[in-house]
């Protein structure tokens, strides 16, 4: 297994098929779909099958031809003919809409749409649901909720990247006789995690990668030791964790591995003097983790922005290191890694705006900043300046917990540590942070520990 698979946009689509027999691929894409269809479907009978004017749906006319001749009741229902009798099939085939397909829905399509998602039959979308961008995963109008989503020749980006992917229910993927292609956007598999330098019979505790974590007001201690938990967990040779004077009795009580460093405050949160301390600790790193339980005001903005602008080594920014952060020439690779609502403040947009428009917005806020930016989510996107994107999409929804961000700031500082390059130590991170919630014992009920209890098990 390679260690990404391609995500194809509809321009990217067009491309590989160029020179291609069309009625050919139907035929074979059509043929998929069927056998799809009655392997996970077994005991459906009765179908009906939605086919708009295009080429998606000259295959749901396949697939009715040959479900009939596989001895099924098969309706079609012509779209564009102004047919909307859906019958009560235990299968609807969701043929309306293509790769092709952008915006919003005609009112005529939306409400049959509508009609498809309120039935009570099983949804089968050909090639991707109809109504998300297959290009990008947006939504703007109505779309399919499908079971089930047989694609063709390779992943569409529509599929892996919200909205687009709460949509698409299990996909699977068919081959139609093409070759492959090269994507602007790529989806990380495990086999990413074997890039990941491991330590060697030369390494010591320092050359195995050391990394510092800046943060822990009071009251917020629990988020760095969950990185620097973390970066220990993701084979990192040695941790540095340093926090307000006050807080460090409480990181004693948790942190045995790690070396402690008092940094100077005010009511519990750094203070400007900080800095300096943390820049001749950070001479000693090989990355730095800044943010996490880090609390706002002007001290913990000034260590920000002077480690960002003077640390020359790989640095994580998170949390409320990203609070008021500002675009800089930082002298090393840095590594921003916010939610929606952190993308949302550091774009000057709203939350709903960056989850409804995911690919741009991390686009946009990586060329704005100059650097990779990780956002998370169910769909870890990656994005680094003038080169293509990573998704990471192998978690459950058990990560949707408070410090699972900050378990994946460690992992992403450990493997920076490492020497890794910034974009693929990122995505790498993401890869392992989403298997952990795979691997970890607990599902229901997980929490943070739980994921690091799970990656030295993930990275074996």
């Amino acid at each position: 297994m390679p260690e990404f698979e391609p995500l194809y946009t509809s321009g990217e689509m067009r491309a590989a098929e160029e020179g291609h027999d069309t009625s050919v691929m139907m035929e074979r894409a059509g043929g998929a779909a069927t056998q799809i269809a009655l392997q996970v479907f077994a005991g459906a009978e009765r179908w009906t099958v939605v086919c708009g004017g295009g080429a998606n749906g000259g295959d749901g006319r396949i697939v009715a031809r040959q479900l009939e001749q596989a001895g099924k009741q098969v309706q079609v229902v012509d779209a564009k003919g102004g047919e909307t009798e859906l019958d009560e099939p235990h299968v609807i085939v969701d043929a309306l809409f293509g790769t092709g397909f952008s915006g919003e829905p005609r009112a005529d399509a939306a409400a049959l749409i509508q009609r498809i998602n309120g039935s009570n039959a099983r949804v089968l979308a050909i090639d991707l649901p109809s109504g998300v961008d297959a290009s990008t995963g947006e939504i703007r109008g109505a779309a399919i909720r499908a079971d089930e989503t047989v694609t063709f020749h390779g992943r569409k980006v529509g599929l892996v990247v919200a909205p687009g992917r709460f949509h698409a229910g299990t996909v699977h993927v068919a081959d139609i006789g093409l070759d492959p292609g090269e994507t602007a956007t790529r989806l990380a598999t495990v086999e990413l995690l074997r890039s990941v330098p491991r330590r060697s019979e030369g390494d010591n505790k320092y050359t195995a990668g050391h990394v510092l974590v800046v943060g822990g007001s009071r009251g917020l201690t629990g988020a760095p030791q969950l990185s620097a938990l973390a970066a220990m967990r993701a084979d990192a040779g040695y941790v540095t964790v340093a926090a307000p004077e006050s807080t460090l009795p409480v990181l004693e009580q948790r942190l045995l591995e790690a070396v402690k460093r008092g940094l100077p405050e005010v009511d519990g949160v750094v203070s400007e003097a900080a800095a300096d301390i943390v820049l001749e600790l950070a001479q000693r790193a090989t990355s730095i983790a800044i943010g996490p339980g880090l609390g706002r005001g002007r001290g913990p903005n000034e260590l920000v922005r002077r480690v960002l602008a003077e640390a020359a080594l790989p640095v994580v920014v998170d949390a409320d290191a990203l609070f008021e952060l500002e675009p800089g020439d930082w002298p090393a690779p840095r590594v921003l890694t916010p939610h929606e609502g952190e993308l949302a403040r550091l774009l000057g947009r709203e939350s709903k705006d960056i989850a409804a428009h995911r690919l741009e917005a991390v686009r946009e806020a990586s060329e704005r900043f100059g650097c990779v930016v990780l956002l998370k989510g169910p769909d870890t996107l990656v994005a680094a300046p003038e080169r293509g994107l990573l998704v990471s999409a192998l978690g459950l929804p058990s990560l949707a917990t408070a410090g699972t961000g900050d378990v994946l700031t460690g992992i992403v500082a450990a493997f920076l540590a490492k020497g890794m390059e910034a974009q693929l130590a990122a995505a790498a991170a993401a890869v392992a942070h989403q298997l952990a919630s795979v691997e970890a014992t607990q599902r229901a009920g997980l929490i943070a520990s739980d994921l690091i209890d799970a990656l030295p098990r993930v990275l074996a």
